[in-house]
């Protein structure tokens, strides 16, 4: 049973990373209807910045800080001059510049700072939870920390705030938004900043969970968030955080405590899999007509 519950911690906090890193895809794709692959680019910016910030001030939340901003101008920079230009094209013309962004990236990120896998300075110091028998790691706490704060906060700003009902409207309909005043440009510049500087809290949280930072350690999330916001619903941002979440829990107590033979990154398309046969339109997603 112990061994079990720890399992079951481990899911969830790698499950929470999965969402943070799925919401950002899930909220451009509900405003553009674009499949934003080099959001895991973006990702992995986050986790460079967020080390070079820590070796330079050996702080956490400088490197969370550091990693947000950097990565919420590159995520602007990337809308308003590769996605918008495209917009008047066929939806596959942006996916494919999106894809060459997050290679160029991945490139990019070898050349300055080599194609070496690089490790944080020191583990944080932080204590472990021991409940009766079970002892929860002081890392697994962090991330669950982190990451249940960024999803309160985004939760307060898209159902309690003038900008998440205007972000609702856009994506609903943005002709009919614009046509009611909300400035469409704006809420659009406002999405891809705020799931960019969430992707890179991830970022900073594997490579923390981890220790390990990488050139391409953005490709395997690159198809597993398309896979999680599928299984949960395009453009639901609930639906992809219950994916996520659901997957994190699967890959650590099937894979890891149960040891079913299969690879852990096959678990997401297996799901996708089954959804598109029992429910096409995703976990929480609308039936489109």
């Amino acid at each position: 049973m112990q061994l079990f519950i720890e399992h079951l911690i481990n899911g969830l906090a790698v499950g929470s990373i999965y969402a943070l890193m799925a919401l950002g895809l899930a909220m451009v794709y509900g405003i553009l209807r674009i499949l934003h692959v080099a959001h895991a680019g973006v990702y992995a910016i986050g986790g460079y910045v967020g080390l070079f910030a820590f070796q330079a001030t050996d702080s956490f939340f400088v490197a969370i800080a550091a990693a947000m901003v950097v990565c919420a101008i590159v995520g602007v920079a990337i809308e308003k001059v590769i996605y918008y230009p495209l917009l008047k094209y066929p939806p596959y013309v942006p996916l494919i510049a999106s894809i060459a962004i997050f290679l160029s990236i991945e490139e990019i990120c070898r050349i300055l700072a080599g194609p070496y896998i690089l490790g944080f300075p020191r583990r944080l110091a932080l204590s472990p939870l021991t409940l009766g028998s079970v002892s929860i790691g002081g890392m697994q706490i962090l991330v669950l920390l982190t990451s249940f704060a960024i999803l309160l906060v985004l939760w307060f700003i898209s159902e309690r705030t003038e900008l998440g009902l205007a972000m609702q409207a856009t994506s609903q309909d943005m002709a009919m938004a614009s046509a009611m005043g909300v400035n469409t440009k704006r809420i659009i510049s406002i999405t891809f900043a705020m799931g960019s500087a969430v992707a890179a809290v991830a970022g900073v949280l594997v490579g923390i969970y981890y220790n390990q930072v990488y050139p391409t350690m953005g490709a395997v999330p690159a198809y597993k968030t398309l896979a999680i916001i599928v299984v949960g619903g395009l453009g639901s941002i609930p639906g992809a955080v219950l994916a996520a979440i659901l997957l994190g829990l699967a890959e650590a107590l099937l894979i890891g405590y149960a040891a079913v033979p299969l690879p852990r990154d096959a678990l997401a398309f297996i799901a996708m899999i089954i959804v598109f046969m029992i429910r096409p339109q995703g976990l929480l997603g609308r039936k489109t007509r």
